[in-house]
């Protein structure tokens, strides 16, 4: 399942996407012609916009999200960002949650491709979201057609009108990795996510999200991984990931970082290769992940510690397109590495 926020149910488009918005991953604000009551950075964090009814700053009411002063000359306002990594954009929710009297009626988005450096006003930037209406304290979805999808992008411009608040801007992808240039037999991470590695299923997410174990270098907390709530009847929990690209894989870490007292008893990873399949699964798919070839048996796990296996625990089962990391029976990982090849 995909993940909600405030249990606001994802369109079909971001299911087995990524927000390529996402400050954790590194997407930054870089200019906006007016950041007076609320800066551009709050728009792109991870967590749902909040309300402080009683919060208040030198400039006025407290908001969570980018919100420029009432404009009282000519123009309409406009933001720069830079997504986390190179992208193709399958659709965007543009939430203006909590902002009820000083929401933009419109909004616009365009981008563009650069391969070093940074976007400013005079980058070539191409249409991406026509001009669209926006309504008080909700999320408004907006879906791409197919040709649109095929670029790639590295900046957006959103555009506003003409002023306003913006709470949240998920932009949903897939990470674009130009993998012609991993030689044949060159070992690589086939679970970073800058490669395109994504979580298209899971049990539970209850704590943190399962894309956060492909994110780069160590977790820095307990909140940097994926946690699953305790699990009080039968069973256990489990992600489907997947990769970038097809891979035969040699080496695999489990980072336990920060969990002490919940990290998993054992884990397990199990792979397929699904060229064909369709990110989202049906029931009867789901059930077959629970069969798939176990690339590593169930193993036994320690509290905050890099576990790593290699060719004596990990079985070379060919080429996989999907994997299913499963842990008994619930608790928390840092981070995931399928070290590899091409396949």
């Amino acid at each position: 399942m995909p993940e909600q926020e405030t249990s606001v149910a994802l369109p079909d488009f971001a299911v087995g996407a990524i927000n390529l918005a996402s400050a954790r991953l590194g997407a930054r604000a870089l200019s906006a012609t007016d950041q007076f009551f609320a800066p551009l950075s709050r728009m792109l964090k991870d967590d749902a916009a909040v309300f402080l009814p009683g919060e208040y700053d030198e400039h006025g009411k407290w908001m969570d999200g980018w919100e420029s002063r009432r404009k009282r000359t000519p123009g309409h306002d406009w933001a720069i960002i830079r997504l986390a990594m190179p992208g193709r954009i399958r659709g965007f929710d543009v939430d203006t949650s909590h902002f009820t009297g000083n929401y933009p009626p419109q909004c616009s988005i365009e981008g563009c491709f650069m391969e070093k450096g940074e976007a400013d006003e005079n980058a070539d930037w191409q249409p991406i979201l026509p001009v669209s209406d926006l309504g008080p304290n909700s999320h408004h979805y907006f879906e791409l057609d197919q040709d649109a999808r095929q670029q790639v992008f590295t900046h957006l411009r959103l555009h506003i009108y003409p002023d306003g608040g913006i709470a949240r801007l998920r932009v949903y992808g897939s990470a674009y990795f130009n993998w012609d240039k991993v030689g044949e037999g060159e070992e690589i991470d086939l679970a970073y996510i800058f490669g395109g590695t994504h979580a298209l299923h899971w049990s539970d997410a209850h704590y943190g999200h399962p894309d956060r174990m492909l994110a780069p270098g160590r977790g820095v907390n307990m909140g940097d991984g994926w946690e699953t709530a305790r699990r009080r009847g039968p069973g256990h929990d489990w992600v489907i990931f997947k990769l970038g690209h097809p891979g035969i894989i040699r080496r695999i870490v489990v980072d336990t970082a920060h969990f002490k007292g919940n990290y998993p008893d054992t884990c397990m990873l199990r792979g397929a290769n699904l060229p064909d399949q369709k990110d989202i699964f049906s029931v009867e798919e789901l059930g077959a992940s629970e069969n798939w070839e176990p690339i590593l048996d169930q193993t036994k796990l320690q509290a905050d510690h890099i576990h790593e296996f290699g060719s004596g625990a990990v079985h070379n089962i060919g080429p996989v397109t999907h994997v299913r990391l499963a842990i008994y029976p619930d608790g928390g990982v840092s981070r995931l590495r399928l070290y590899g090849v091409k396949g």
